[in-house]
């Protein structure tokens, strides 16, 4: 139990620093509460707009075929001349290829596609908000998955 509750304290403190707040945001906001604590030292910034990835290496995700048949598929529905997105097909086709992808990576197919299933939704708006997405793999992936 202490291993969830110092994981749980690590993360909000990544988010904190990810949104600009710094040690002394956050006392002064929960000072209040405990009028008697003294604020500490102002320490020096950090940096700001730093990216993070806490997944750890995805280069098994990444260079896997069948992501780059989603790849494939989301550009074939959503990119430029496309036919009008038929999204009930865009996602039968979407499950069809994580659940190949779920059992290419010694996965339960099922449980991969309950793993993935909001991203076809998700790409479909990404993709309406910024159509580059599709120009490259590279922006694909960046837009799925985050910097790598």
């Amino acid at each position: 139990m202490r291993t969830i509750s110092t994981l749980a304290i690590l993360a909000v403190g990544v988010v904190w620093s990810t949104v600009g707040c710094s040690q002394h945001d956050l006392m002064a906001m929960h000072a209040p509460a405990h009028a008697n604590v003294a604020m500490p030292e102002a320490a020096a910034p950090g940096p700001q707009g730093q990216t993070l990835n806490l997944q750890g290496d995805q280069s098994a995700w990444i260079n896997n075929d069948h992501m780059r048949g989603f790849y494939a598929l989301s550009k074939e529905a959503l990119g430029k001349g496309a036919p009008p997105l038929d999204a009930e097909s865009y996602r039968e086709k979407s499950y069809q290829i994580f659940r190949a992808f779920g059992k290419s990576m010694g996965a339960d197919p099922d449980l991969m596609v309950d793993h993935l299933k909001d991203i076809p939704g998700q790409m479909v708006t990404i993709v309406g908000d910024d159509p580059k997405v599709l120009d490259s793999y590279d922006n694909f992936v960046v837009a799925l998955m985050g910097p790598q």
